[in-house]
């Protein structure tokens, strides 16, 4: 009897061991002390840039909530896993928050590719999956047939949006007549761009006079500038991300060819300027998120504390990181719990979010609808800013 009696109270403290596991654990049957939320974010990897930089940007939101008090009471305790910029590697991150670390939503990741491998894990365990910046047009908050993704939201606009965007500014802004395409064949992200790009800007009466290609990882792009040097055009579009990007301005530019170079928020990171040098980056224009030479008051306050707190300028990765974090935290809030149901209905309703990188009400297709900036450089720095609205 003895014995059974010994097995029943282990019993017991086992199953209470668990009462509490979950994103929202509590003492003894009180109210939730903390809340965990899923990092998933490229730490390490190809485009670390961006995760780190969205991290950053999370991280401060986080540290400003919790110090003023949590989320109705509750302290935030963010579980960040690095999935090295990689799809299965984020898919793995993704089961692990949801099945072991108990978390209530997952932020990230950072691409559109390594987001999209995450939703399945997201809709198998009902845990909402937000990215500041997927920006993918197909795959995303909806799937082949149109349907809804019920737990998975964006914070940036998508892909179509910037291509449509830059295609109008070169023709409208830089009285571009024709335009020479070099695009990362390789990449979902630059394929959406192009598309974009080509089908507006012969609608306004322009010609694509080339169109190259090149793959993730190239180094030398002599061969391309080469070919497109001898023909008459008035901008290079050049969808891609800073890797790529940085390597191309900087051969286009040595080589003589000083036309105008679009791209879009794959642009915006600090190895841009590593990789082209400031003297290349001169009539350099990309559509973004978000701009340092925005004058609204949140965005100023905004810059001035994410200088003293990382002693650096912020980017739009790290607005936007900013942004998605306080955006999750007032989901929650607005929910009145940590139950991932009911923070996903949060998320859905969310209307007239003030973020630095603008204000947005959430679309019933579950993309905000916001303005996109477009960026000129001069000398590798941010000189103009012009914000375009959404139709």
């Amino acid at each position: 009897m003895k014995k059974v009696l010994i097995l029943l109270l282990a019993l017991v403290l086992v199953v209470g061991s668990f009462a509490g596991c979950g994103g929202g654990t509590t003492d003894e049957g009180d109210a939730a002390t903390e809340v965990k939320i899923g990092i998933n974010y490229e730490l390490s990897g190809g485009v670390a840039s961006y995760g780190e930089a969205s991290v950053d940007g999370i991280m401060m939101a986080f540290d400003e909530i919790n110090e003023a008090g949590g989320i109705n009471g509750m302290k935030i305790v963010p579980v960040k896993i690095d999935n090295k910029s990689d799809a299965a590697e984020a898919t793995s991150v993704a089961t692990r928050l949801m099945t072991q670390e108990g978390v209530v939503a997952c932020l990230g990741p950072a691409t559109s590719g390594n987001f999209m491998a995450t939703i399945p894990v997201a809709m198998g365990n009902s845990i909402p999956i937000i990215s500041a910046s997927a920006t993918a047009d197909e795959g995303v908050t909806t799937d082949a047939k149109g349907n809804v993704n019920e737990y998975v939201f964006r914070l940036c606009f998508n892909d179509s949006f910037q291509g449509v965007t830059m295609a109008n500014f070169a023709s409208q802004n830089l009285s571009a007549k024709k335009a020479v395409i070099i695009q990362d064949k390789s990449s979902d992200y630059a394929e959406g761009l192009a598309k974009n790009f080509i089908s507006t800007f012969e609608a306004s009466g322009g010609t694509i006079v080339a169109k190259e290609g090149y793959v993730t990882k190239d180094k030398d792009f002599n061969a391309i500038l080469t070919k497109i040097k001898g023909q008459e055009f008035d901008v290079i579009f050049l969808p891609g991300y800073y890797q790529e990007a940085g390597l191309v301005i900087k051969q286009a530019r040595d080589l003589g060819i000083t036309a105008p170079i679009l791209g879009a928020d794959g642009f915006d990171s600090p190895v841009l300027l590593e990789l082209a040098g400031a003297a290349a980056l001169n009539d350099v224009y990309f559509s973004n998120h978000y701009s340092s030479q925005d004058e609204d008051p949140m965005v100023q306050d905004f810059i001035a504390a994410y200088k003293e707190k990382y002693g650096s300028e912020p980017n739009a990765f790290h607005a936007l990181g900013y942004d998605l974090g306080k955006y999750i935290a007032d989901a929650i809030q607005r929910a009145g719990s940590a139950d991932p149901a009911a923070i996903k209905d949060a998320l859905a309703n969310t209307e007239n979010f003030a973020g630095v990188t603008g204000t947005f009400s959430m679309g019933k297709d579950h993309n905000p609808v916001k303005s996109i900036v477009v960026i000129g450089l001069k000398d590798g720095v941010q000189a103009t800013s012009v914000k375009v609205d959404p139709k």
